[in-house]
C-alpha cells in the first residue's frame, strides 16, 4: 500500500506491506485524514517530543530517525478483523476511531509511534474497542474532523463557560476555530475571537465569533464591552468593602448572606480565555492583562520552555487549567454532535490533496492567510492544495 513517511524531517510516499490486524484490531480503508498542527511541528521536532514524553512515563513516541507514518484524525471504512473481535460493525461500514492502539508493549498514539502507524496511507490498524460508527450518513470529510473537534470540545467542557459569560479564544488557527464552534453550539452568547491574521479572524467570524478583533489594534479583554470585569487591584478592594458594607444593612448577619451566595455560586464577573497558540510569552501576556479572577485554559502546546510572572496571576487569583485531548466519551459525543448538525466544522477544511500532495500540503500550511486545515484523500491525484 501507499503511505507517506518521514524520516529525519524528510516527507516521501513510499510503498508499505499490507497491515494485518491482531487481536481485537481491525484494518480500515483509510477515506479520509485531517494533517494537524502537531504533525507540523513534529517533522522538525520529533526528539523533543519524544524528550517530554519519556519525562512523563512513555518510552515509544516517535523519533526522528524512524520511519514514521503520521495521522491521528482519520475517518474510514472496515476492510477486515483480526482474531478475537465482535465484529458488530459490517464490512465496509463507515468508521472512525480513537488513535489509540495496544501490542506487546503497551498502548501507543496512533500517528505518532513507530508502533502505531498513522492515517498517511491507503490502510491502518485500530483497534475494535476505539472503533465508532459513523452514524446518519456523515460524510467522509467530515467524521474525519471528529478528533479534532473533540479537542475542542474537552477543552470547552474543562472551561465550565456559562451561556452569559464571556469567552475570550486567543489564536484562530484550526485549534481556536474549534474552540468557537464548541463554545457556540453550548450556547455561549458572546465569543471574542482575536487573531492577527486576517485571514484567519475572517474564518473566526464564519465559525460564529460574535466579536471578532486585531490584538495589535483592540485588547480582546475589552472588546465586548463592559460586563463587569475587574480590571485592576483597586477594584477588587472596593468590591469586597462594599459587597460587605451593603450585606450590613440586611436584618441578618451579613456573612450568613455570603456564605449563602458562595454555595449557589457567587462570584466575581469573570471571562473564560482559551490559549489557542502554544508558542512562548503568550500564556505570561494573558497574565499580564486579563481582568482579575479570569479562568484561563490552556490549550495550544507550546513544546519550548516558557515563563510567566506567578506573582501576577497570584495578585490577580487567576484560574489556570491545561488541557490534552479527551475522552472516549467524549469522542463519541462529539462524532453524534457533528452527525447531528449541532456543530458544522466545514469551515475549517480549506484544501484536500491526495498522497503526493501532503508536502505542499505541510507547505501551504504555513501561510496562515491561505489555509486552516488540510485533509488527505488517499484515493486522490491531487498534488497541490486547492480548494475542495
Amino acid at each position: 500500500m501507499r503511505a507517506v513517511e518521514c524520516q529525519n524531517a524528510e516527507l516521501t510516499v513510499v510503498d508499505r506491506p499490507e497491515p494485518t490486524p491482531g487481536r481485537g484490531q481491525v484494518r480500515l480503508r483509510v477515506l479520509r485524514c485531517g494533517i494537524c498542527g502537531s504533525d507540523l511541528h513534529a517533522r522538525h521536532g520529533l526528539d523533543t517530543w519524544a524528550e517530554l514524553a519519556q519525562r512523563a512515563g512513555y518510552t515509544r513516541f516517535a523519533r526522528s530517525d524512524q520511519p514514521i507514518v503520521f495521522g491521528h484524525e482519520f475517518s474510514g471504512e472496515v476492510a477486515e478483523y483480526g482474531p478475537g473481535c465482535k465484529r458488530d460493525v459490517p464490512t465496509g461500514a463507515a468508521v472512525v476511531a480513537l488513535p489509540l492502539l495496544r501490542g506487546e508493549g503497551g498502548v501507543d498514539g496512533i500517528g505518532l509511534s513507530a508502533h502505531a502507524p498513522g492515517a498517511y496511507a491507503e490502510q491502518l490498524i485500530a483497534e475494535e474497542s476505539m472503533m465508532l460508527p459513523v452514524p446518519n450518513g456523515l460524510p467522509a470529510d467530515v467524521a474525519a474532523l471528529t478528533e479534532p473537534m473533540a479537542v475542542a470540545w474537552h477543552a470547552v467542557r474543562r472551561g465550565e463557560v456559562g451561556k452569559r459569560q464571556v469567552a475570550v479564544v486567543i489564536g484562530c488557527g484550526p485549534v481556536g476555530l474549534g474552540v468557537i464552534l464548541m463554545l457556540k453550539a453550548q450556547g455561549v452568547r458572546t465569543v471574542v475571537a482575536s487573531d492577527f491574521s486576517p485571514g484567519r479572524r475572517a474564518l473566526a467570524q464564519t465559525c460564529g465569533a460574535d466579536v471578532v478583533v486585531d490584538p495589535a489594534e483592540v485588547s480582546p479583554f475589552s472588546a465586548a464591552g463592559d460586563r463587569g470585569h475587574i480590571e485592576n487591584i483597586p477594584a477588587a478592594l472596593e468590591l469586597a468593602m462594599s459587597t460587605r458594607e451593603k450585606l450590613e444593612r440586611l436584618p441578618i448577619g451579613w456573612w450568613h448572606v455570603w456564605r449563602a451566595a458562595e454555595k449557589l455560586g457567587a462570584a466575581p464577573k469573570h471571562p473564560v480565555i482559551f490559549e489557542c497558540v502554544g508558542v512562548p510569552g503568550v500564556i505570561e501576556s494573558i497574565v499580564e492583562s486579563a481582568p482579575l479572577f479570569s479562568r484561563v485554559v490552556v490549550v495550544g502546546v507550546c513544546v519550548g520552555p516558557d515563563s510567566f510572572t506567578p506573582a501576577m496571576a497570584v495578585n490577580k487569583e487567576l484560574d489556570l487549567r491545561f488541557v490534552v485531548g479527551y475522552t472516549p466519551l467524549e469522542f463519541r459525543d462529539t462524532l453524534h454532535m457533528l452527525a447531528d448538525g449541532k456543530v458544522d466544522p466545514r469551515p475549517l477544511v480549506t484544501a484536500e490533496v491526495g498522497l503526493d500532495g501532503v508536502e505542499p500540503a505541510f507547505a501551504a500550511l504555513a501561510d496562515p492567510e491561505k489555509h486552516a486545515k488540510v485533509l488527505i484523500d488517499p484515493s486522490s491525484s491531487v498534488a497541490l492544495p486547492s480548494a475542495p
